[in-house]
């Protein structure tokens, strides 16, 4: 599967989240599957990428250009794409991608969750979306959505199209039971068959 991680790229996190990146770069990779990461170098992008590929994994990079130097592209990716703004990375990391794992972040993080949760709701996509959350960071969050459903905000199934985890085998056995591939566009099927 090519899993998409949705991660950190603060440089002043404490260091367990670090850890956590490495720990599921190097997981993923011995499970067999192709990172899609966010493209950079630093932080918990860059400890998942640097993991995966110590371990023997494919990885895939997406960047967009204005942050190529701020964030410093992984120009060691097996596939660095840079993207023209921030718009455009999250629809090429969306269309390569099988499955979503979200680790702790900050508001980057929390966007690319909701766009992916927000889909899946609506039926837009059916790949699986788990997120991976050992110290509760994200507790307020499933406080907040518990409480606009209860407001009528959310519909009930917004609890079904996401999954909560602590552990890192948690989380990968939950991308894995239901994981389908990604289907290949009109345009690619057009020029496979040229």
């Amino acid at each position: 599967m090519n899993i998409c991680v949705f991660c950190a790229s603060s440089r002043h996190i404490d260091d367990k989240y670090l850890r956590l990146a490495t720990e599921v770069g190097t997981e993923l990779a011995r499970r067999g599957h192709t990172l899609v990461s966010g493209g950079a170098t630093v932080s918990c992008m860059g400890a998942i990428t640097r993991a995966a590929r110590a371990a023997g994994g494919r990885t895939i990079g997406v960047i967009p250009r204005v942050l190529v130097d701020i964030e410093i592209a992984d120009e060691d990716s097996d596939e660095l794409i840079v993207t023209a703004d921030m718009r455009e990375r999250k629809g090429e990391m969306d269309a390569r991608s099988d499955a979503f794992l979200v680790l702790p972040g900050g508001i980057g993080t929390l966007e690319e969750l909701f766009e992916m949760w927000t889909a899946r709701v609506l039926g837009i996509h059916d790949r699986p979306l788990v997120v991976l959350d050992p110290w509760g960071l994200y507790r307020p969050l499933r406080d907040l959505v518990g409480g606009m459903y209860d407001a009528g905000f959310c519909r009930a199934d917004v609890f079904d199209a996401i999954s909560w985890t602590t552990t890192v085998d948690e989380a990968f056995a939950r991308l894995e039971a239901r994981a389908q591939p990604v289907r290949p566009s009109v345009e690619e099927l057009s020029e496979a068959a040229d």
